[in-house]
């Protein structure tokens, strides 16, 4: 009977060792050992079952610069740099990863309020800001509990005052995780993914080539036609270009 009890012990073992088999730390081991296509692919397989994070983008973003790939590289830097849009090194491999694209494409800075605006909320994702208004709406709770049982006309300007702070701050954030969420839905970015791509003035393949693009080029998606796309480029220069070509964000 006791046999059996061990048995039974080092075959459960076995089988949890199984189940908690994590592919993301697999990755992370092989990534370690220099075995960057074999870390892709366990990445990959965490992405296949519908997990995604700043950290996993970020690591297969790595594996590819590693492996000298320039689009696949600023791909997935860039989608992790949309899950965690203030991390700074994210950032720093994206422009690493940048310098090894063909195209120097200039850059038209954007100015005004609505630049202002788009900074702001893009500080944070949109569930983010929504968050951050909950946590104020139980201090706004806690500041109003306040104000109901002070017995003090002072305690209860001190209340009232903070009450309204805070029911700013829950509208300032309410309004930037909108403005956030509407922001993604409607900019839509691709990233350049054939060794080279004619961007043509008509949908067309018999149409005249504006500009020619290299892998790893962003583009700004404006609308889409059958199986092509019209993009702008940073220096605002528009054309379209074929869907097999790019990958969207």
């Amino acid at each position: 009977m006791k046999k059996f009890f061990y048995l039974f012990l080092f075959i459960s073992a076995s089988v949890f060792a199984t189940d908690v088999s994590n592919p993301f730390v697999d990755g992370n081991l092989q990534y370690n050992d220099g075995k960057y296509e074999a870390a892709i692919t366990s990445y990959e397989s965490v992405l296949a079952n519908g997990q995604q994070s700043a950290e996993l983008y970020f690591n297969l973003g790595n594996c590819y610069y590693k492996l000298h790939k320039v689009a696949p590289a600023i791909y997935n830097y860039e989608k992790a740099l949309q899950l965690n849009p203030n991390d700074q090194e994210i950032q720093t491999n994206l422009d690493f990863a940048r310098k090894m694209a063909i195209d120097d494409i200039k850059i038209i800075p954007k100015v005004g309020f609505d630049k202002l605006i788009s900074d702001f909320t893009s500080c944070y994702q949109y569930d983010t800001w929504a968050w951050i208004a909950v946590v104020f709406g139980f201090v706004f709770l806690a500041f109003f509990i306040g104000y109901y049982f002070s017995l003090t006309a002072f305690k209860k300007r001190i209340y009232f005052t903070g009450m309204f702070v805070v029911l700013m701050v829950i509208i300032i954030s309410v309004s930037a995780g909108i403005s956030e969420k509407n922001r993604l839905e409607t900019e839509k970015t691709a990233i350049v993914f054939a060794e080279t791509a004619s961007v043509k003035g008509e949908p067309k393949a018999s149409s005249t080539e504006t500009i020619l693009l290299h892998e790893g080029t962003k583009v700004y998606i404006l609308e889409s036609i059958a199986n092509w796309k019209k993009v702008q480029l940073t220096d605002e220069t528009t054309g379209w270009i074929s869907d097999e070509a790019i990958k969207e964000l």
